[in-house]
């Protein structure tokens, strides 16, 4: 199933507790469980610290490594101090053998961008009517006319358009 070309990248976009993080794990499992090999990417504008304060690869890292790994027999976790943001491009590549990169957050980098929009957090898309390529809402008439438009918990009918669109090449 691994393309040879470069992998699609699907930008789930939104406001915060849009429910942005919800779609992305539903369409994940959707994807996966057809047999689609999903790697995924989170957006974060601040420092993340993802090992756990106090263990021993965070405490290799507060010494000064400026890359800290962590290896197990079903897991292997690279931390790395960088000097600038990584482009789309350049986390594709990190992705390795995947069928599909979904992203989470990426409001300007992606061009294919389905936008959750809540009512509870806005009346109005973040995003321009020319980037949308789906919108995931409780409001579906604030969607531009051509869009298409999800209930918040389709995400089965978002997996069939992400992978009619990129994976399968329109077969059914």
């Amino acid at each position: 199933m691994a393309q040879t070309t470069r992998i699609p990248v699907v930008s789930i976009v939104g406001r915060s507790d849009s429910g942005k993080t919800t779609v992305v794990e539903g369409v994940i499992r959707e994807l996966t469980a057809r047999g689609w090999r999903v790697a995924s990417v989170k957006h974060h504008i601040h420092d993340v610290d993802v090992d756990i304060p106090g263990k021993d690869s965070w405490r290799h890292a507060k010494a000064g490594a400026v890359t800290t790994m962590i290896s197990s027999p079903t897991q292997f976790v690279t931390s790395r101090v960088i000097d600038r943001e990584r482009t789309l491009d350049e986390l594709v590549e990190a992705a390795g053998e995947v069928d599909i990169l979904i992203t989470e957050g990426f409001k300007r980098a992606g061009s294919v961008r389905i936008e959750v929009a809540r009512r509870a957090r806005s009346d109005e898309l973040t995003s321009e009517p020319g980037e949308l390529f789906a919108v995931v809402t409780d409001e579906p008439e604030i969607v531009p006319e051509g869009v298409p438009v999800f209930p918040l918990d389709s995400h089965s009918s978002v997996a069939d358009l992400i992978e009619r669109s990129f994976l399968t090449g329109g077969e059914e």
